[in-house]
């Protein structure tokens, strides 16, 4: 596998968790009245992305391959608890 391939095959990996990660923010401010909008879009969406993309990884380890629905759901699981937690959720 050429260089080229490999950053695909990297960017392909990640590509659920960014999806997952943009569309979560906007939708936590769009619909959520209390959301923390004190922290810019894209800073949450990094965080978001970062909890996303360990937990994609940690499955691809103990699965050993990649695309198995309970890595997604774990991703899923991962994003929204980062998300709840930004939101100050844990202090309610």
């Amino acid at each position: 596998m050429g260089t080229f391939d490999f950053i695909l095959h990297l960017l392909n990996f990640f590509a659920p968790a960014l999806g997952v990660a943009v569309l979560l923010t906007a939708a936590s401010r769009l619909l959520v009245t209390r959301s923390n909008r004190s922290v810019a879009f894209w800073h949450q969406c990094a965080f978001n992305f970062v909890a996303g993309s360990l937990a994609l990884a940690l499955a691809l380890v103990l699965f050993g391959r990649d695309g198995k629905m309970l890595a997604y759901a774990a991703l899923t699981l991962a994003t929204a608890s980062s998300e709840w937690w930004q939101a100050g959720g844990w202090r309610k």
